[in-house]
């Protein structure tokens, strides 16, 4: 084997060890991905129950359910479409109607979107950038009294 066989051999057993740490490495993150999803996109997707997303917009006015057993129903709107959402826990501060949210979690059977997470605005000038997006593509962006980071 002459010099040059013996590095491009080399350089190629690399290469394949490389490709398959990757591939390694992609398929054990696969589980943990989770995409943003609008509630236009639930609906229009017909997003699979059990699939774990982000979902985000705004919290439809008068929509906010409180139980005594730490339960809030709520719903998520883009102003074009609405997801039911239920939660189990202590609501962030700054959670309120009207307001930009992002939950995570799973769609069920039934369609109510299942959070186990909630994410509210940090300050009044915050929307989450998807959710900003995704109103600035329906028309419904209020312009630059709100910033998107």
């Amino acid at each position: 084997m002459t010099r040059k066989q013996r590095r491009l051999t080399l350089i190629g057993a690399a290469a394949v060890v490389l490709a398959s740490a990757a591939g390694l490495i992609l398929y054990a993150l696969n589980d943990q991905i989770v995409f943003f999803q609008t509630p236009t996109d639930v609906v229009a997707k017909q997003i699979p129950s059990g699939q774990r997303i982000r979902l985000g917009g705004l919290v439809e006015e008068g929509s906010i359910e409180r139980s005594d057993d730490a339960r809030v129903s709520f719903r998520v709107t883009d102003t074009a479409n609405t997801v039911p959402v239920t939660y189990v826990g202590i609501l962030p501060d700054l959670f309120r109607e009207g307001q930009g949210v992002v939950t995570e979690g799973i769609v069920g059977p039934d369609g109510i979107f299942r959070a186990d997470n909630v994410l509210a605005k940090h300050d009044e000038n915050y929307v989450p950038k998807e959710v900003a997006d995704a109103l600035k593509a329906q028309g419904v962006w209020k312009g630059d009294e709100a910033t998107a980071q």
